[in-house]
């Protein structure tokens, strides 16, 4: 019997919700009787209500469970306290726990992090509008093959941004094994001056398989040594290819760093990363590499001039450095500062950091999602069972990802 039918026929009677109707909720009062059915695929609640008026209908949107904010017990919101005073007081301790914090995989740790990003977010914007609207810190993205010298680079590069009264933060990104999920994180150990330096913290971290040379958590790290005080982040990354893509959609300018002699480079990295970079340095410009290190300048020099302009008042500069006689370093801050500052003044700066806010949330939808799918009961126990199918070749890979994707969409 529809439920209508029922109010019409019954209108002073009082249901049992276990009893006759599991799947609808009723709720009684003096003057009529409401009847609530819940849809949760849909998030919306049905409600008919019968009084001395007739027989209406309302619609209501319903709040998912997943929305609802859950509270913090009082040690986790003492913790949160806690670290938000330390970390705004500059305290490089509660800065690690911070991260340490955000960086966590455990569900209750998770919202634990959110709350606190939360604080720190509105403690940011309300510093950047005593600020006059401009940015806390200065984002630089550094990247390069291995063994083009980054540690000794940041080493040197930090120290003499400390010296100049800067608070400096780097964020060093190790890979993590493909076979035993193990990072090395000894880039610290590589800047020994650097990492005793009070007006400088240096956080190694593995990317447990992310795509792009950075962790999920590399953007919310870089908005907690933001309101830790450090007012230039360095985020240095792993490798050379497309994937850095990733580190130029947090970063207010990207550089690649490039050791000399080491054949055309141009052959290999043209394209991608070098359409990113804001500024090529090719290191250990010194001694006998001085000449290869000019060759392969004036190669970018040519190869730069090939690629579509990107920014309106920014051209890509092609430098040679040294990090370890310290070169060319205090030219190539003064080419940064440059960029920051034409960059800030055009508005072009505001506008990525915009847009990189909202790349970077899609990034975490995707990332969210291909975790749901795996752990989804529909899919969860079908994985294995087709996987061994396309391993011998009984299913084709677009055929058990249709299958996987049908089952997991019929049960939404």
């Amino acid at each position: 019997m529809k439920i209508p039918s029922l109010l019409l026929r019954f209108p002073h009677c009082c249901f049992s919700r276990r009893t006759y109707f599991p799947n609808f909720h009723f709720t009684s009062r003096v003057d009529f009787l409401c009847i609530e059915s819940l849809t949760p695929a849909q998030h919306y609640q049905t409600k008919w209500i019968s009084s001395s008026n007739g027989l209406r209908r309302e619609l209501r949107q319903q709040v998912a469970p997943d929305q609802q904010v859950e509270e913090l017990s009082d040690r986790e919101q003492r913790l949160v306290d806690r670290l938000y005073s330390g970390l705004i007081q500059g305290h490089r301790a509660c800065l690690a726990e911070s991260i340490t914090l955000v960086e966590s995989t455990q569900s209750r740790k998770k919202k634990i992090a959110q709350v606190l990003l939360q604080k720190v977010l509105s403690y940011h914007r309300e510093q950047e509008k005593l600020n006059q609207g401009k940015p806390l810190a200065f984002r630089v993205g550094l990247s390069g093959p291995p063994g083009a010298g980054k540690s000794t680079f940041i080493e040197c590069f930090g120290k003499m941004l400390t010296e100049r009264k800067y608070k400096v933060s780097v964020l060093a990104v190790d890979p993590s094994s493909s076979t035993s999920g193990g990072s090395l994180l000894g880039d610290k150990t590589r800047m020994t001056e650097l990492s005793r330096d009070m007006n400088a913290y240096i956080r190694p971290s593995p990317t447990r398989g992310t795509l792009g040379g950075v962790t999920r958590t590399t953007n919310e790290a870089i908005l907690l040594c933001e309101g830790g005080g450090y007012n230039v982040v360095l985020v240095e990354t792993v490798g050379v290819g497309q994937s850095e893509f990733a580190v130029a959609d947090m970063v207010d300018m990207f550089i690649l760093l490039l050791p000399p002699a080491g054949g055309d480079e141009l052959q290999g990295i043209k394209r991608g990363i070098i359409e990113m970079a804001d500024l090529v340095a090719i290191n250990k410009a010194d001694g006998d590499l001085v000449v290869p290190a000019r060759r392969i300048q004036a190669e970018y020099v040519s190869a730069m001039k090939l690629l579509r302009k990107r920014s309106k008042v920014w051209r890509p500069k092609v430098m040679r450095i040294s990090a370890k006689t310290g070169e060319g370093i205090s030219d190539m801050w003064d080419k940064m500062t440059e960029f920051h500052d034409l960059t800030l003044t055009s508005g072009e700066l505001i506008a990525k950091r915009r847009k990189q806010q909202k790349v970077w949330m899609w990034n975490l939808i995707q990332e969210n999602m291909l975790e749901h799918f795996r752990s989804h009961l529909a899919v969860k126990d079908k994985i294995p069972l087709l996987e061994e199918k396309v391993l011998h070749g009984v299913l084709s890979p677009g055929l058990a990802a249709d299958l996987l994707l049908k089952a997991f969409k019929d049960s939404v």
